[in-house]
């Protein structure tokens, strides 16, 4: 047998070992990611009880945030590997995911009734901060300062939502929810330890899915724009999904499309802000140029699904959700070098 045909069989074999190998380490490291970010929040929700923090001001800002998470600490390991497409894609990804999958899958289970309050304030938000990140990336740069202004709009979305929770009064059913999923025991030493044990696996897991996506983005040839669209994408929205699912079971339909609409306005502001400070760098145009628009086309649907006339998100409108997540990763698994 030539020589050639030997090495060629050997490459061959060596490749498919390192893409199992590299698939196995990016699940151990997602289930990892996503187990951290739990007992992180956990961590942090009992430490502002303990405080006498009110149960309003966790709900609207540590609860907000522990969902996404995984998409944070990936976005930061990915930026500071100078990953910063994979970071992007994970942001416009996710968003995408959150709208066409998640709520696809959750209206397939139970047609989502959404409130008008939901429709008026939080979808219109959204809008508005999905046209933002266009501003953003219609250079196709990040830069420190855009880093800085969505950062101090994160804030400001903060403060936003502390006032209406304050509006609302203490019986949101997110705050019920979450009050009832923390002991009300669990010890200050406790807590802090959690809090510890998470943010230490955050950042482990973290490194270790960002570094096993770039295996298999080598091996399948994939750049670092569609790797952060697709896999990294899906892996890290994991936890929105089991969140929206447990919220339409219990019949909360607006905790669950509340839960997608804070999700992506957080990875719009956070999520993309802190790799802008962290690596300002030139971006893959594809990511304005296309996934930007896919990205916008899906939030508008959704705003059209909901100001129908009975407000209400039906089985087939999230099969059409469900229809436009199946076309858009296949189109990026048939382009996944671009």
């Amino acid at each position: 047998m030539p020589i050639y045909i030997i090495r060629l069989i050997y490459i061959k074999n060596k490749q498919v070992y390192e893409m199992f190998e590299a698939s196995a380490i990016f699940a151990v490291g997602l289930c990892l990611l996503i187990w951290s970010a739990d007992r992180l929040v956990y961590g942090a929700v009992a430490i502002a009880r303990n405080l006498g923090i009110s149960s309003l001001v966790i709900g609207m800002t540590i609860i907000a945030m522990g969902s996404s998470t995984p998409e944070l600490m990936v976005s930061a390991a990915a930026a500071l590997s100078g990953k910063t497409d994979t970071a992007v894609g994970n942001v416009l990804g996710s968003n995408i995911t959150n709208i066409t999958l998640i709520l696809g899958v959750t209206a397939l289970i139970k047609p989502l009734f959404v409130s008008s309050g939901v429709i008026h304030r939080e979808l219109l938000l959204m809008l508005t901060v999905t046209l933002i990140s266009g501003a953003v990336l219609w250079d196709n740069r990040l830069d420190y300062y855009e880093g800085i202004l969505l950062m101090v709009l994160f804030v400001g979305f903060l403060l936003i939502m502390l006032k209406a929770g304050k509006n609302s009064g203490e019986s949101d059913t997110t705050l019920a929810t979450q009050k009832a999923e923390t002991r009300q025991d669990t010890s200050n030493l406790a807590a802090i330890m959690w809090v510890i044990i998470g943010f230490f696996f955050l950042i482990f897991s973290a490194g270790i899915v960002v570094d096993s996506a770039v295996v298999i983005a080598t091996v399948f040839g994939m750049s670092d724009l569609v790797i952060g669209l697709t896999i990294v994408a899906v892996g890290t929205s994991l936890p929105e999904l089991a969140a929206s699912i447990a919220s339409v079971l219990k019949g909360e339909d607006d905790l669950a499309v509340g839960n997608i609409i804070g999700s992506n306005i957080f990875n719009i502001l956070a999520v993309m802000g802190i790799p802008a400070i962290l690596n300002s760098s030139v971006i893959n145009p594809l990511a304005m140029g296309r996934d930007f628009f896919v990205m916008l086309a899906v939030s508008v649907l959704l705003f059209l699904f909901a100001i129908g006339k009975s407000r209400v998100i039906s089985r087939w409108e999230g099969v059409a959700l469900l229809v436009c997540f199946g076309g858009y990763q296949g189109y990026l698994l048939t382009n996944m070098t671009t």
